[in-house]
């Protein structure tokens, strides 16, 4: 089969053998595979899969199922699916845990439904803590980089199921799109102080952060007492200093977390929550896929170097023809 291997850090189409599923495992013809920037930092050779994973990128997938490991899978066949990998989504085959697939959306497009599993699975396992909790006044959640596949993704998240008010990070030209999708308030990062802007308005309870080092002390300061920090992405820095006086005061919690890394059975379990959480809503249209690129697999690297450059909105799926 042909995948989009790395070698000397640049992505090029080869030709791999066909995969076999396990026991536990089903085998995906794959229609298309999302883009995430976890595939960018594993071709730079700054983030390697895991263990027993392809080594080529890819953490997610759309596609049909054409086999099954065992027979206790063996209905799955024939299934319009999406998929949560730990790789190797950049390819016409893939097999994965059978715990880790989703049925593709009513309404969603095959193609745009690889989008889907990384992110929603992302924002939930981050922001999830957070559904049907009591609160005595209406929650403040602020996302960064609300132009992206995450953090459009993450607006929706915490506007139709926190019911929160919804700030996020974002060059301005996307405000209208942005606000559409859920957003309460557009920040311009290169033009406004986000969290001078925030704290004016009473401080944000949850912040999700694709940015890292540079929005750490920001970011706290931003946050309100007992809120809570996720770190999920590194762009601006891994290294950053921090002042635990103040984290102690105002009883704050930091977290910070990768998806594919963690136990195959935290990561059954949290595609199991989004599939009754969030898939019910994806059903019934009220969120949006915002796919607004596609481009054949063979052309990954050129998807590559368009979310390096920044700048853009919504998420990339690399089709295979």
């Amino acid at each position: 089969m042909l995948a989009m291997t790395v070698a000397d850090g640049k992505l090029a189409p080869d030709t791999v053998p066909d995969p076999e599923p396990g026991p536990e495992e089903v085998l995906i013809e794959v229609a298309a595979a999302g883009l995430n920037r976890a595939d960018l930092a594993q071709v730079a050779g700054h983030y390697p899969p895991p263990p027993g994973a392809p080594v080529w990128p890819g953490l997610e997938v759309s596609g049909t199922i054409i086999a099954a490991g065992s027979d206790e899978n063996s209905g799955l066949v024939g299934l319009e699916v999406c998929a949560l990998l730990p790789g190797g989504g950049y390819a016409e085959l893939v097999t994965v845990d059978a715990g880790l697939i989703l049925p593709k959306p009513e309404g969603v497009d095959l193609i745009d439904a690889a989008g889907l599993p990384e992110v929603a699975a992302t924002v939930y396992s981050n922001l999830g803590y957070l559904v049907g909790q009591d609160h005595p006044a209406k929650r403040r959640v602020l996302i960064h980089g609300g132009a992206g596949g995450i953090g459009t993704f993450a607006i929706q998240f915490a506007h139709k199921l926190l019911g929160a008010e919804t700030w996020t990070t974002a060059r301005s030209e996307w405000r209208r799109q942005l606000e559409g999708l859920g957003a309460d308030r557009v920040i311009d990062y290169r033009t406004e102080d986000f969290s001078a802007e925030i704290r004016a308005a009473g401080g944000a309870d949850a912040i999700l952060d694709v940015i890292g080092a540079a929005y750490l002390e920001p970011n706290l300061k931003a946050l309100n007492t007992d809120g809570r920090l996720s770190i999920i992405g590194l762009q601006k820095g891994a290294k950053a200093e921090i002042d635990l006086g103040a984290l102690l005061t105002k009883r704050q919690t930091v977290s910070a977390s990768t998806l594919r890394s963690r136990p195959l059975d935290q990561r059954r379990q949290i595609v199991a929550d989004v599939f009754e959480r969030v898939w019910p809503l994806l059903d019934r249209a009220e969120l949006e896929t915002t796919i607004t690129t596609r481009l054949p697999l063979k052309e990954a690297a050129e998807a590559h170097r368009r979310m390096a450059a920044g700048g853009g909105y919504g998420k990339t799926v690399l089709t295979v023809e």
